[in-house]
């Protein structure tokens, strides 16, 4: 058996979160390990879970998600 791919949801809207959340967790082979509402925080979390994919939202408070993912490629 194969494991889940691991993603972190950063997303500073709640509804929209949790809605992607369910619907990626209806497809066998994935699982949120982690969700937050701003970019600060998905760092933390990226380097806590190391996930195999972050979905970002470009336009959220402390980090935007560009600024997230070139710090999470300078990390890792």
């Amino acid at each position: 058996m194969s494991a889940d791919t691991t993603i972190v949801l950063a997303d500073d809207h709640p509804i929209f979160r949790h809605g992607l959340k369910q619907l990626i967790e209806k497809q066998a082979g994935f699982r949120v390990v982690a969700e937050t509402d701003n970019g600060r925080s998905a760092l933390e979390l990226m380097a806590t879970h190391g996930p195999a994919v972050a979905v970002l939202d470009l336009d959220m408070p402390e980090r935007d998600g560009f600024a997230v993912a070139r710090r999470a490629r300078e990390l890792h």
